[in-house]
């Protein structure tokens, strides 16, 4: 199918503004962003958004909705582009990122992750999530920093999205994991992950709505829950998460803007869910907290 690009000419501290709320905005869409500076006119980046042509004006006007909101005016340019499997290359061009002792990196940076490392290996043709997103990588911090303190056996990965984070917790604590989201396409590509990782023996991939399906009841209660989503639905789920994990257990929030941690916070604490520690990754905000 034909691809177009939509892009903006602006400067860093604008790129890096449209480029975390684009990523943010598209991912779930599957639609590669890209934010780069021009080599030979240091100052001058450049972000695009690449989609199916068909799609170039509904596109467009998100974009442009999207850059209002953080205040920003652009004059939105298109480039039309021959039959390459541009989300595929974008994402190549991606490089591996650190959180903790965690690297995710894609197949063509096989060697990035150290001997001390944990590689979590993102097929970059299985656009759905890459891990890079702000969110992601804050989740994976605190992975880290919680791994040091506990060992977790049955875990929950609510709106798995990629899959990064169950392979990320199947790999540091040979944890049995209920990875879940609401949209097929985003489970079938965690399953291709998961088996892309060689954790297919510890991490179980469903389509579930919520708390609804057989799964939870059977495998609950968790020691483990994380659930990278958004404030709304984290909130209307507060109680189904508390009823599902284990006293003692550990919950890890993401999806969230520091201005919505009070709210969620005494949402949680309603249901006998405590705050433990508040993290800002890329502007993001990850809440860790605890069931007593």
């Amino acid at each position: 199918m034909p691809q177009s690009r939509l892009y903006i000419e602006t400067h860093e501290t604008e790129a890096r503004a449209l480029q975390a709320s684009y990523e943010y905005a598209f991912e779930d869409d599957g639609l590669a962003v890209s934010a780069f500076e021009d080599l030979e006119n240091p100052g001058d980046w450049t972000v695009s958004v690449y989609s199916d042509t068909s799609e170039i004006k509904p596109l467009a006007e998100r974009m442009t909705k999207l850059a209002q909101e953080i205040n920003i005016t652009f004059d939105l340019q298109r480039e039309d582009l021959p039959e390459v499997d541009w989300v595929a290359e974008t994402l190549r061009d991606l490089h591996h990122v650190r959180s903790g002792r965690f690297v995710m990196h894609g197949s063509h940076e096989m060697d990035a992750p150290k001997p001390h490392e944990i590689g979590l290996l993102i097929d970059a043709g299985l656009a759905f999530g890459t891990g890079h997103h702000g969110t992601t990588a804050g989740c994976l911090d605190m992975l880290d920093e919680v791994s040091k303190r506990n060992t977790f056996y049955n875990a929950l990965d609510l709106g798995t999205g990629s899959g990064v984070l169950a392979i990320a917790i199947a790999k540091a604590h040979q944890a049995q994991v209920l990875a879940t989201d609401i949209d097929p396409v985003a489970t079938e590509t965690a399953t291709q992950n998961v088996k892309l990782n060689g954790t297919q023996n510890f991490v179980e991939c469903i389509t579930a709505s919520g708390f609804t399906h057989r799964r939870f009841g059977e495998q609950a209660p968790f020691d483990l829950v994380i659930a990278n989503i958004l404030a709304k639905p984290l909130q209307s789920m507060a109680h189904d998460i508390a009823l599902h994990t284990m006293a003692g257990g550990t919950i890890i929030l993401s999806g969230l803007l520091p201005h919505q941690q009070r709210m969620i916070v005494a949402t949680f604490r309603q249901h006998n869910i405590m705050f433990e520690k508040s993290y800002i990754r890329d502007g993001w905000l990850i809440l860790v907290l605890s069931k007593p």
